[in-house]
């Protein structure tokens, strides 16, 4: 009997050393298969997209050789990519930092209209100032006009409690509808089209071979900079600051942060109208870097191109970049691969929306290796 109470102390100390070690395994596994989620869910699309080119009679080998020559062949190629993914580098940080935050902004395509429609107003107000003085007023005039717009749906979500998804996509159809008026009536420059008029050359972001001029002329623009530098930032407030703290702790529980002294109410409408303000960056970019002026219908459904961005890039700000560019390449490249390989640019579509769709492969495989592991007698801790 004393012979087993002294070995019960070492026994139970292996016991929990081995539980320890076990659930350290586990998370690894879980960091492991987060990381290569996106990876395999582009390759996955990438062998859809060739079994659907195969079924058409279509080398998927040529197709692809076509698109990938068409997004990074040359200068003006990368310039065409880098120019596409400009504005879904700004969505795609709304919508990520809303989900980290627990909220599920849909409606960063209409906050993008209201930047827009900021951008263009002001860009016209202050044609008599310098460039360095009017561009970034511009650019936080439109982040003003995002976050207003985000402003009301956060602060029902806030008080009353409706659902951000169904405010968002209301206040978008609101937004677009709303700048679709004002450059037919109030805004409209003369002539036929519905138009606002241009913004003079002080308001306009230059484009990147014009400033460096040993690269060949291409029409990226110097959004996609701003766009890197607000990845950088996004990021930085989110794992160093306390308002990146409180948004992630309200993301996480919100119980929890309000039982640790977080406001809840007040976090959530932060967080909803800086989703907005990046959002409204995205239409600033546009009118400033790509049009010069705002139309009816300017942007070709980028708010919600950037949900897909936010969800491959696993809600990383810095993995939001590779992501957007991925799909700039995609977009940039179909027409070059329905040209030269003669597929239709719609496989583009089918690509990524498979790559969307497989992006929840990490709680499949999770489940998958979880079945494995109780079939075999190891259960988990």
């Amino acid at each position: 009997m004393p012979e087993q109470m002294a070995d019960t102390p070492p026994n139970r100390a292996a016991s929990t050393v081995d539980e320890k070690q076990f659930a350290l395994e586990q998370e690894r596994f879980q960091r492991g298969v987060r990381m290569a989620t996106p990876f395999i869910s582009v390759a996955i699309a990438v062998l859809v997209g060739s079994l659907v080119i195969l079924a058409s009679g279509k080398d998927p080998v040529a197709a692809f050789s076509a698109m990938f020559f068409g997004a990074f062949g040359g200068a003006r190629q990368i310039g065409e990519t880098l120019l596409r993914a400009t504005p879904l580098v700004f969505t795609g940080l709304a919508v990520a930092y809303g989900f980290r935050s627990g909220l599920f902004n849909i409606g960063a395509e209409g906050q993008l209209f209201l930047g827009g429609l900021a951008a263009a107003f002001m860009g016209v107000a202050l044609g008599g100032l310098s460039w360095m003085l009017s561009v970034p007023l511009i650019l936080l005039s439109a982040m003003i006009a995002g976050a207003a717009w985000a402003f009301i749906p956060a602060l029902m979500k806030a008080k009353l409690g409706a659902h951000e998804v169904i405010t968002t996509m209301m206040f978008t159809y609101i937004g677009r509808y709303l700048v679709s008026w004002i450059v037919t009536g109030p805004f409209k420059a003369e002539g036929a089209i519905p138009q606002s008029p241009m913004i003079p050359a002080s308001s306009q972001l230059p484009r990147i071979s014009d400033v460096f001029t040993f690269i060949q002329p291409n029409r990226a623009h110097f959004g996609i900079l701003i766009g890197v530098v607000a990845a950088i930032v996004v990021w930085w407030i989110l794992k160093y600051t306390v308002l990146g703290y409180e948004a992630r702790a309200v993301g996480f529980n919100p119980t929890a942060a309000e039982t640790g002294g977080i406001s809840v109410a007040a976090t959530t409408i932060k967080s909803l109208c800086i989703s907005g303000a990046l959002a409204g960056l995205a239409g600033a970019t546009e009118v400033m870097g790509v049009h010069y002026r705002l139309f009816d219908q300017f942007s070709s459904g980028f708010g919600f191109t950037g949900i897909a961005v936010a969800l491959l890039a696993k809600n990383n700000p810095l993995g939001v970049v590779a992501a957007a560019i991925l799909f700039g390449s995609l977009s940039a490249g179909a027409g070059t691969m329905q040209l030269e390989a003669g597929v239709s640019q719609k496989v583009i579509s089918i690509i990524q929306g498979t790559i969307i769709f497989l992006v929840g492969a990490e709680t499949i495989v999770s489940w998958a290796v979880s079945r494995v592991r109780r079939a075999r007698g190891g259960a988990d801790v």
